[in-house]
């Protein structure tokens, strides 16, 4: 009998955006798909994407993702005009789209984008309602990933 092996694990992850967990201040995860053409589905699985500098604005009761950065392949954009930095239309329901505008509007949240990964064959976009962060904060955050990792190295050193 053959023994079946398993395929290995493949990493859903497309992009992240590790620039927003040092400047902001993450608060509420949300999950959105993404309305996307031909061309940018086929530079996604080649993962010409970038979100570093990406933000969410809810306006007229859509939310849309700003400045994201889909390079276009050229064996796939021959025949289309292409706009790698078009806004894209987020696709969530209409309760957390109410929610989101709350946030922004009243308590003064920004949206921004995390990360975004394949789930099944659709992309989806995570992003967090965040607060910016003050140098001060920055700092005491820096202190305590620092403290943490002393702290591990002592005990680790003292378990020997």
């Amino acid at each position: 009998m053959a023994k079946h092996k398993k395929p290995k694990a493949q990493s859903n992850t497309i992009a992240l955006n590790k620039k927003a967990r040092h400047e902001y201040l993450l608060q509420d995860k949300f999950e959105a798909g993404m309305e996307l053409q031909g061309w940018e589905v086929k530079s996604i699985r080649a993962g010409k994407v970038n979100i570093t500098e990406t933000f969410i604005q809810v306006k007229n009761g859509e939310a849309y993702l700003h400045a994201s950065q889909i390079t276009p392949l050229l064996q796939a954009s021959s025949h289309v005009v292409c706009d790698p930095m078009r806004p894209r239309k987020l696709l969530l329901k209409k309760r957390e789209i109410d929610r989101l505008i709350g946030a922004v509007e009243r308590e003064g949240y920004s949206l921004v984008a995390t990360a975004m990964y394949w789930k099944k064959c659709w992309v989806k976009l995570e992003f967090c309602l965040a607060k910016g962060k003050k140098l001060h904060d920055k700092r005491a955050d820096s202190k305590e990933k620092d403290w943490a990792r002393e702290k591990e190295r002592t005990m680790k050193h003292a378990a020997r």
